[in-house]
């Protein structure tokens, strides 16, 4: 296994460490930064030159063993040939399209796929139609692991790693025979009563309980924070509440409420549906840390030599500052390979729940070397 990691922003320096994994590599996932600004151009030359499947993303920050980055490229070689499926303008695509392009992309999986890795851009709409698509055509048969590429900037630009070039509003599906074992835990709890999302449209909430959404979070936060939002500071307080989707299995699937768009409304890292049932949560550092380490016990694949894939919620990172360090310690084992990224939503399954689309979750996955 090929791993090069690159701790500066330069083209050239990413393009003399991707050839250097391709020498030998089966396949390549990269991940990167998005502070790294590459040149679009220059970038797409290097990749739409490689006949070798590509993977990946461009996230806020990403993860080499300990110590997290908002500068540089983990490029890495897979033991595998992956089987590709681009799927382009989710945004644009109805449900039931993404369901019927995803059955004829992919089609039938053969009986030693173990796993796929799914990365997204995770600012398009649409994402939670995509991976109910996916689910409904592969369901429990094997592992998913991926999460949300994009910007803290939260505008949407080409993120995602394709052997076309970097592109946006897509997704890439990658299957593969390597086994994996996955985590998935979030250690945030609810502060509110549920409540009904009566009017929503795709990431945007619009009403809870018949009211202005934002009014109603407005008031809950406010006062258990002792904080009062202005023109200015709705991340910087919402990164510490986040809602939690009320499911009859399974853990609560967190939502990220990033902003408010013209109208005032709460716009999420995913969608939330109409009648669903929310709550507002909150954590701690000690909660978020002990779902890393019964995140990191789920993934435990026994005799088989493997690597670390962390994917971890950026807005985790953002909540948890200095002491976010504490959760990587506790995800790193000595001697073994931990790379990852701070994404915009993740994405996991280990063969036991429903598929989500996850917001300021931490998903551990062990994947065969």
């Amino acid at each position: 296994m090929n791993i090069q990691f690159i701790t500066d922003n330069s083209i050239d320096s990413f393009k003399l460490a991707f050839n250097e994994v391709s020498k030998d590599a089966k396949s390549i996932l990269i991940l990167s930064c998005d502070k790294n600004d590459y040149d679009l151009h220059k970038m797409n030359l290097i990749l739409g030159a490689c006949d070798i499947p590509i993977i990946g993303g461009i996230f806020p920050q990403i993860i080499y063993q300990n110590e997290h980055y908002e500068i540089g490229s983990i490029i890495i070689s897979l033991d595998d040939l992956l089987d590709l499926n681009l799927i382009e303008n989710i945004s644009k695509n109805s449900d039931q399209s993404l369901e019927d392009t995803i059955e004829e992309k992919v089609g039938e999986l053969e009986s030693e796929i173990k796993t796929m890795f799914v990365f997204i851009d995770g600012l398009s709409k649409n994402i939670n139609a995509l991976v109910l698509g996916l689910f409904e055509n592969f369901g429990l048969s094997l592992n998913y692991i991926g999460g949300g590429a994009g910007s803290l900037s939260f505008i949407q630009k080409p993120c995602i790693f394709t052997n076309k070039g970097l592109m946006q509003d897509c997704a890439i599906l990658a299957t593969t025979k390597l086994q994996s074992a996955v985590g998935v835990k979030h250690g945030w709890l609810p502060i509110s009563e549920p409540m009904k999302v009566t009017l929503s449209n795709a990431n945007i909430i619009e009403e809870i309980d018949y009211k202005p959404a934002f009014e109603v979070y407005k008031d809950i936060v406010e006062n258990i924070s002792n904080k009062t939002f202005d023109n200015n500071n709705f991340f910087e307080i919402s990164k510490a509440y986040p809602l939690g989707i009320n499911k009859l299995s399974g853990e609560m699937v967190v939502r990220d409420p990033i902003m408010l768009d013209d109208n005032n409304n709460l716009v999420c890292v995913g969608d939330i549906a109409t009648n669903s049932f929310i709550s507002i949560l909150e954590g701690s550092d000690d909660s978020l840390i002990e779902a890393v380490l019964q995140a990191k016990q789920e993934a435990l694949l026994n005799n088989i030599d493997t690597f670390t894939l962390f994917i971890d919620c950026i807005s985790r990172a953002l909540f948890m500052g200095d002491n976010f360090s504490k959760e990587l310690d506790a995800v790193c084992e000595e001697n073994q390979i931990l790379i990852g990224a701070l994404t915009l939503g993740e994405i996991a399954n280990n063969k036991k729940y429903y598929l989500e689309f996850y917001n300021k979750t931490t998903v551990v996955a062990n994947i065969q070397r």
